[in-house]
């Protein structure tokens, strides 16, 4: 093996290191149900796509570097990878715990569906949502769009800087409050109406306490929840997909 080619190679393992790490934490992406070598081959195939662009910025760095600064740019690329994706991957966990208030509050928390981005069991109606939004970012081009950022990544975080620590936590910190507030948003509706039933139905239960009321209003506080749902899961998810779309395009 020549030593261009040697430098070529080890150039190309640097790009594939920040997409594959990104690319494992992005939602979708990292779903447990796609296959882990899957989800290998198609890191490997973006990097390789996508590094004719960023040879030419990477191979003279590449050609430069000593062994040991090799061994660090791999392991700062890593670390910047991972996180851009757990940047994205805020996003989703916030939808799912507003998913959990909205399934708390209309009385479906216990319902547990199939996992579809952990481990773990979630209610039926966080399945629904996130599969659903997972859905919509493939569907509106937004993968791609990932694909398109993570290039553009290069100029915001040069190959040579390496990971910073102390702008890497302020991205976080900084895309946590966006999620918050998004979060705050989206499940308002739901936190009001379960206010209002939750006082209604224990003022009720103070002035006939020999009825239970509890358990007689359970369907009507479930069917109540439900035609909430029908009525602002268009603009709960709407608001879900622009705040995402804006941190791709934006972020």
């Amino acid at each position: 093996m020549t030593a261009e080619t040697e430098i070529t190679i080890l150039s190309v393992f640097l790009v594939f290191c920040r997409i594959g790490s990104c690319l494992m934490l992005l939602p979708g992406y990292s779903s447990v149900r796609i296959p882990a070598h899957i989800r290998l081959f198609v890191a490997f195939a973006v990097a390789v796509a996508v590094s004719p662009r960023l040879l030419p910025q990477i191979t003279p760095l590449v050609a430069q570097a000593a062994d040991d600064m090799r061994i660090a740019m791999m392991f700062g690329e890593i670390l910047n990878g991972m996180l851009i994706g757990l940047l994205g991957r805020v996003f989703m966990i916030g939808l799912q715990f507003s998913g959990s208030i909205v399934a708390n509050a209309i009385g479906m928390g216990q319902t547990l569906g199939v996992p579809i981005e952990g481990h773990e069991a979630d209610p039926a109606l966080v399945t629904l949502i996130t599969l659903t939004a997972t859905v919509m970012i493939f569907s509106l081009n937004l993968h791609a769009e990932i694909v398109t950022a993570l290039i553009s990544s290069y100029r915001a975080i040069p190959v040579e800087l390496g990971f910073s620590i102390r702008s890497g936590l302020a991205s976080l910190v900084d895309n946590l409050d966006e999620t918050f507030q998004l979060c705050l948003r989206i499940a308002s509706p739901f936190v009001v109406y379960a206010v209002v039933v939750n006082f209604a139905i224990g003022l009720a239960n103070k002035m006939t306490p020999a009825i239970p009321v509890y358990f007689i209003s359970l369907p009507f506080v479930l069917a109540g929840g439900l035609v909430l749902l029908g009525v602002s899961v268009g603009d709960f998810l709407t608001l879900f997909v622009e705040g995402f779309r804006s941190w791709v395009l934006f972020g």
